[in-house]
């Protein structure tokens, strides 16, 4: 059977500051009229049945996934006492999963993506779930860029592996880090690469088997755990399994290093909506290329985007390319070229008590 994994433990510092630590980007109306994670659960719906759907996500976020996503099933929600990055996150959903179903096949998502249309994403993960599910690899969906990006990850597209059903699977030739501009524009022009979006397909069997092989360390703690699991020791020896794990991605820990890595070009419009100035992509521009979103005037500015969700109205005259953010208590003007540099602010207010409050 096909289960979801949704991965919502992220900060999303760069929507400082209506991202905050009490509400993080995933459950921010970034995109529609719903929450980020809201939209990952009812993208897989018609594949996926929420009972099948697991969440992980931070002990924090307990309260928050009870208030936005009140459908969920609070012992389908996975709390992790500390971010260790997506290759623990990934093993504790498969260590709980394969206790249900010997076999069960992981549909891997992170809550924070916009995708589009959703019918040729579940084409792909049905195609990726039918090869898991009968055979020993790893499926990481590639994304066909659209445009030479220095912000993603990238797959090198190696040889044809097979059909199935109306998708191609290849292996994986290579991984590679987030490029300077020259050679994004190389990987862009050659065809040749993919981004890589952080959505996988693969068995629980499969996944536990290449991190014991690959991370054993971490695969003989997560063999430790899953004893306990059902148990009333589990929270603790939960605990135990985050205190002593290290922190590191799956791409880093497994992917990069296994033979058995397969992707498929995923033709879709996708986005990990990664800050302030992602957002002019997907919402509505004015006549000036102004996204405004809340209670805001703009005059004679171009190329700027106004948030405020806060009371009152926001005005900007004669400014362009800013990102003008008004949320709560907290006001953000930045220059768009700048605001890859929110987490900056950030760790200088977690430098003082005084302005903890603000984070």
């Amino acid at each position: 059977m096909v289960y979801g994994i949704i991965l919502a433990g992220g900060r999303g510092e760069r929507f400082w500051p209506l991202s905050r630590a009490d509400r993080p980007k995933q459950f921010l109306k970034l995109t529609s009229d719903k929450t980020m994670l809201e939209e990952t659960i009812e993208r897989v719906l018609p594949m996926i049945p929420l009972e099948n759907i697991r969440i992980v996500t931070g002990e924090g976020m307990m309260s928050l996934i009870e208030e936005e996503v009140p459908l969920v099933n609070r012992e389908y929600v996975l709390s992790e006492p500390v971010g260790r990055n997506t290759c623990l996150a990934i093993g504790l959903a498969a260590a709980h999963l394969i206790k249900v179903d010997k076999n069960a096949v992981l549909v891997t998502l992170s809550a924070d993506h916009l995708i589009k249309p959703a019918e040729r994403l579940l084409s792909i993960l049905n195609a990726g779930a039918s090869i898991a599910a009968a055979e020993d690899c790893l499926i990481t969906i590639g994304i066909v860029p659209t445009r030479p990006e220095t912000a993603y990850g990238y797959i090198k597209i190696g040889d044809m592996y097979r059909h199935e059903d109306d998708q191609v699977f290849y292996h994986v030739a290579a991984f590679t880090e987030k490029p300077k501009a020259a050679v994004a524009h190389e990987y862009y022009y050659s065809h040749e690469y993919l981004w890589n979006s952080g959505m996988f397909v693969w068995s629980a069997r499969n996944i536990l088997a290449a991190i014991a092989v690959h991370q054993p360390d971490m695969g003989r703690a997560l063999d430790q755990y899953s004893k306990q699991i059902g148990t009333d020791r589990e929270n603790e020896a939960r605990e135990t399994l985050y205190r002593e794990a290290v922190s590191i991605s799956i791409d880093f820990a497994v992917l990069e290093k296994a033979t058995n890595v397969l992707t498929v070009k995923a033709d879709l419009i996708w986005d990990d909506i990664g800050g302030w100035t992602s957002l002019s992509r997907y919402r509505h521009t004015d006549a000036d290329n102004n996204v405004v979103i809340g209670e805001a005037l703009t005059m004679d500015s171009y190329e700027t985007t106004v948030y405020n969700d806060a009371d009152g109205i926001v005005t900007c005259l004669g400014v362009s390319d800013l990102v003008v953010v008004r949320s709560r208590n907290i006001t953000l003007v930045v220059h768009k070229t700048k605001a890859d540099r929110v987490r900056e602010i950030l760790a200088t207010l977690e430098e003082n008590e005084d302005t903890r409050k603000y984070l």
